[in-house]
């Protein structure tokens, strides 16, 4: 074999960065994006009746659980410093008809949810979604003339949705249904009945995904014909999601979400960017989460390592707060890296 003969370099022209990432503490100097447990909205699936928990089969991990059993469940993750949760209703066919009438009603496993919250947990901030889907006996999103959702007759269904929240105390609603004029109607019905705090989080960038199949399982909201493509973004679009958030925020929303979040980090991005000082909510679906699910049962992935990574990058992208199932995991995750990095620096 040729002797390699020695060469003798000039003064390196390159920038030494690989000197920034030489152990674990250096890297973690340089880090620019660290996770808490307030980055955290952590969703529930609210279900009738008192003494109810069963895994949801479409949702490893995930309940149902009555509003009863709620209150128990909420204790770990306060303890976790998540101070934010997300409630979503599931209802019996025998509580549903054409137009989501239960979806206002006082008696709404949500509204009894979030009244039980409120008196044992008054620092909590409570997140209901307002949508008919969950509601309506064909499982569409709004009023429906013959095959087709009539926009305009679906904003005082969700108004009135909203505003049954509003009464119970609910912090904050948020909109789901991807009608036009959703916002307006709701901050109209609030306003006028004295709700002007409670504050608005829009579903401004809803994107018709394939990722949210594992949800309609949980909260029993399949569509009974058709899709959701006529209301619901196309994903092929971005520059109409920053036009969506601009119009939601013209009509009184308070807060923009982008959802799914994993695989729309670019809309996130560009919502920040033209929204700076709006904040920004996006949330990693049911479809990301059981995906990553299945790579880690299947031994494919490390779990935590991965959920970690994924989220950082949400929050990277811009999102300030993060609807995700696996927000008790990672709280837990991050709360005893902070730990740990106390005790090292002292």
């Amino acid at each position: 074999m040729k002797e390699i003969q020695p060469y003798t370099f000039n003064a390196a022209p390159f920038k030494r960065f690989r000197q920034l990432r030489t152990d674990a503490a250096m890297r973690d100097s340089q880090a620019e994006v660290r996770l808490s447990a307030n980055d955290f909205v952590l969703p529930f699936f609210i279900v009738v009746g008192r003494g109810v928990k069963k895994e949801i089969g479409s949702l490893q991990g995930v309940y149902h659980l009555s509003p009863d059993v709620l209150l128990s469940e909420l204790q770990e993750p306060a303890r976790l410093g998540i101070n934010k949760i997300l409630l979503f209703g599931v209802i019996g066919e025998d509580h549903k008809d054409e137009n989501g009438s239960f979806s206002a009603s006082p008696d709404s496993p949500v509204n009894i949810a979030i009244r039980l919250v409120k008196e044992s947990y008054p620092d909590l901030t409570v997140i209901t979604d307002v949508c008919l889907c969950a509601y309506t006996s064909h499982g569409h999103c709004g009023i429906l003339d013959g095959e087709v959702i009539d926009n305009d007759k679906t904003l005082a269904p969700l108004a009135q949705m909203a505003l049954s929240h509003a009464q119970a105390g609910a912090d904050i609603v948020a909109p789901s249904a991807m009608m036009d004029g959703q916002v307006w109607a709701i901050r109209q019905l609030l306003d006028l009945h004295g709700f002007n705090k409670v504050k608005i989080l829009a579903y401004s960038a809803k994107y018709s995904s394939n990722l949210y199949g594992p949800f309609r399982g949980a909260a029993n909201s399949k569509p009974a014909f058709g899709d959701r493509k006529t209301y619901q973004m196309d994903y092929r679009s971005a520059s109409q999601a920053i036009d969506e958030m601009a119009a939601d925020l013209d009509e009184g929303a308070d807060f923009l979400m982008v959802k799914p979040a994993h695989t729309y980090l670019d809309i996130i991005s560009r919502g920040k960017t033209a929204f700076p000082k709006v904040p920004m909510l996006a949330y990693h679906v049911s479809g990301e989460y059981m995906m990553l699910k299945a790579a880690a049962n299947a031994g494919i992935v490390n779990e935590e390592a991965v959920a970690l990574e994924i989220h950082t990058a949400i929050k990277r992208a811009g999102a300030d707060w993060i609807i995700s199932y696996y927000a008790p995991l990672l709280a837990g995750m991050v709360n005893s890296k902070v730990k740990t990095f106390q005790v090292f620096k002292t």
